[in-house]
């Protein structure tokens, strides 16, 4: 009885989702299959503190020693206050393409359109980028493969192939493959980091001076404008991001304008505060060879703990790094799919077609899976490719997290909506504050002329889809999202 209760209750819950989703405009096309968990999971295996902290900790040694890992608490409470404006949007507006939704009904068509368009970049780059990483920093050392960027580029396709399959077969088995990879993830960095700061401890290898240390880099002007301890920030910036790939879920979520916010608040924080411990281990146990190694964490891994236990990190950074690919391109799949619906993309009739309520868009995820190939095969000759794709994938959602608290900004006023309260000021200043120091340190330095020619090359290649749709489809482009396709 208890069991047929519950059951019933959610299928009315589900059934006052499905009226809000009407009123937008839009029929349910999907099965409502996430709940708390999934929707955490999917946030928090965006962010992947293992892929990020695999990936960026050598950067973060190169620049600014181990003395870095203390900005990582500047980021964590800055992209808390951005997750908590996004949390209030997404309760607003619960619906797929996040941003752009939000954007075109809060401010007007042409604004949001552009909001989908640095999202849509934004996701299929960074896909490429992490699935590149999973290749270049983990898969080929755990088999003993030698990097070339055609390996790395061959390699990353199938990874690209493989992800773009499980999504379009069934949303249940890509939720359940992310489930475990984050209860992996999270005992794994739990687990690695007491056995790091043990037994270096016992093995008098550890230092708890390393974590004020600059390393080789010079004291003098550490703390400059644009120097060491800024661009250390960027260790932070590139992993503790995705968090509101949550929200682009919302039509496949129980009761999302409740689960959402908090998930997104939760895989913030959780992240932040699981990260700052390993890499607090990862600092004791720095030594000068990490310093020297192309992937420092799994130099110290084996420094610390033998190549046995190196190679049992690898598998489940491997298995970590391939959900956080995986979720990034479902969340770029909903994007494509969410546009598509209101007649915004070329190719829309195929872009917005669901066949299968349990699986993903087959198109548009599809599409999703090929220009990341396109990408790939690029940049096979690049040599710094995994650098460039990381700068360009931190860029972008910096641009995007700033327009969104701007849009919340303007909007909020005259429609008696204060989620937060007498908080209200100091959560989105302090959002405001933190995203204008990300940008100027990811816009300032020269480093990053190649990522910025990334964004500014996808602005250019937006305009003119841009302009396209304003000549082929002029009615979609200026009706509001849901009522043109109601129509």
């Amino acid at each position: 009885m208890h069991v047929g209760q519950v059951q019933a209750g959610h299928a009315s819950d589900d059934a006052s989702e499905d009226q809000l989703l009407e009123s937008f405009g839009y029929r349910q096309q999907f099965v409502r299959s996430l709940r708390h968990f999934e929707s955490f999971a999917v946030a928090f295996s965006f962010i992947s503190i293992t892929t990020g902290i695999f990936s960026t900790y050598g950067f973060a040694l190169t620049v600014g020693g181990t003395r870095a890992i203390w900005t990582w608490l500047i980021v964590a409470v800055g992209q808390a206050l951005v997750a908590l404006v996004y949390g209030a949007l997404s309760a607003r507006v619960p619906l797929s393409g996040y941003s752009y939704q939000w954007a075109s009904r809060l401010a007007n068509t042409h604004v949001g359109w552009w909001f989908g368009w640095m999202s849509f970049a934004f996701l299929t780059i960074v896909t490429v980028s992490v699935d590149y990483g999973l290749v270049q920093v983990a898969f080929q050392p755990l088999i003993g493969e030698t990097f070339t960027p055609t390996s790395a580029a061959l390699e990353t396709l199938a990874v690209l192939a493989l992800q773009a399959a499980l999504i379009v077969i069934s949303t249940r088995a890509t939720t359940r493959v992310n489930n475990t990879a984050v209860a992996t993830e999270i005992a794994g960095i739990a687990g690695l980091t007491v056995l790091l700061l043990i037994v270096a401890a016992v093995r008098s290898i550890g230092h708890w001076s390393s974590l004020t240390s600059a390393g080789p880099v010079p004291s003098a002007g550490y703390y400059a404008w644009l120097g060491p301890f800024m661009l250390a920030t960027l260790l932070g910036a590139y992993t503790i991001v995705g968090f509101e790939s949550a929200s682009n879920l919302a039509e496949e979520t129980h009761e999302p304008h409740r689960v959402i916010p908090r998930a997104m608040l939760r895989a913030v924080v959780i992240s932040g505060v699981v990260g700052f411990a390993f890499l607090i281990a990862l600092a004791y146990a720095t030594t000068k060879g990490a310093y020297a190694s192309p992937a420092p964490v799994a130099f110290i891994v084996r420094d610390v703990l033998g190549g046995v236990v190196q190679k049992i990190f690898l598998v489940f950074v491997c298995v970590s790094i391939f959900a956080c690919g995986l979720v990034i391109m479902v969340t770029n799949g909903r994007l494509i799919y969410a546009m598509a619906r209101d007649r915004r993309l070329p190719g829309h009739q195929l872009l917005s077609s669901v066949p299968k309520a349990t699986a993903g868009p087959p198109a548009a995820t599809v599409l999703a899976a090929v220009l990341g190939a396109i990408i790939t095969l690029a940049l096979r000759t690049h040599t710094a490719a995994l650098q460039t794709l990381f700068t360009a994938s931190t860029i972008m959602p910096a641009l995007l997290y700033a327009g969104t608290v701007l849009l919340y900004v303007l909007t909020r006023k005259g429609r008696g909506v204060r989620p937060f309260g007498k908080w209200e000021i100091p959560i989105v200043a302090g959002a405001i504050i933190w995203l204008s120091y990300e940008l100027i340190i990811l816009i300032g330095p020269a480093t990053f002329r190649d990522a910025q020619y990334y964004v500014l090359g996808s602005l250019g290649v937006g305009l003119v889809f841009y302009l396209v749709q304003l000549v082929t489809e002029p009615r979609a482009m200026r009706t509001e999202p849901g009522l043109e396709s109601a129509e």
